[in-house]
């Protein structure tokens, strides 16, 4: 169940506010009686929750009395605290990590033929991402007819959002996709590509007619590849990351080919 600690206040806070609503005006003295805030600590509860204008006092009157702000009013003014709080919080974090990217370098080469993997769709179509974000030069992704574990307008969607990223990067992008692809990208996605793609100097996408299977090439020397469900073909099982560069070259050669034969998406 909601309650005022859940917007900041301590449970004396809390109490004590209670408790003018309660009982009306009241003295601090009564208010720790009604509360059950020590009397030792009273005066500082309520001079912490007037700070925050869940309360007002009138000063004239001896002893001291006080009287709680509408809930409404009060409410607001606690959301609007913690909606300031958060904000600061979001930029100091904003500001550590511009800091801790310029700081940190970036993670050394791997190995010749290092690989890594991710099992099922979620997890395959993030490492795809991630490998795409991680590109400085260039992007090669081909793409044969889309596998069923996949929502294509949901998907499609979010790797135009990574290529996009990568062309403000300066990053070259090259698209090459199958005919039933073609014809089967969302009404949105044709429409972005329309709109803010096509006439991008470093982003091109052609279809070819004997394109099958999902590839993706970073930089000329990591290729990403989708494996099927060896029971469903249709079904995604996995992506395989692979860092090798002669693999690489001899994807990227077998894309050349096809890329050459190919039609620009109209």
């Amino acid at each position: 169940m909601a309650n005022l600690e859940d917007l900041g206040l301590s449970e004396y806070e809390a109490s004590t506010y209670r408790a003018l609503l309660d009982t009306g005006p009241a003295t601090a003295k009564e208010l720790s009686n009604e509360s059950g805030v020590p009397m030792g600590r009273i005066y500082d509860i309520l001079g912490s929750i007037e700070s925050q204008h869940l309360v007002r006092s009138q000063a004239a009157s001896r002893p001291k009395k006080y009287v709680a702000v509408e809930p409404d009013t009060a409410l607001d003014r606690l959301l609007e605290d913690r909606e300031r709080e958060l904000q600061e919080r979001a930029d100091q974090y904003a500001s550590v990590v511009d800091e801790l990217t310029r700081e940190l370098s970036d993670p050394s080469e791997p190995e010749e033929g290092f690989w890594t993997a991710a099992l099922g769709p979620e997890d395959s179509v993030e490492l795809l991402f991630e490998r795409i974000d991680a590109a400085n030069d260039s992007v090669v992704l081909v793409s044969g007819t889309p596998s069923s574990s996949f929502d294509v307008d949901d998907v499609s969607g979010r790797v135009l959002d990574h290529l996009e990223d990568a062309l403000e990067r300066d990053v070259t992008v090259r698209v090459l996709i199958s005919g039933d692809l073609a014809h089967s990208l969302p009404p949105a996605v044709n429409e972005r590509y329309v709109t803010d793609l096509a006439s991008h100097p470093e982003y091109e996408v052609r279809v070819g007619s004997s394109i099958d299977g999902n590839a993706t090439i970073i930089d000329g020397a990591e290729v990403c590849l989708e494996v099927s469900n060896p029971v469903d073909p249709d079904e995604s099982f996995a992506i395989i990351d692979l860092q090798d560069a002669g693999f690489a070259t001899d994807v990227y050669d077998a894309f050349t080919d096809s890329w050459a034969n190919a039609d620009e998406l109209s």
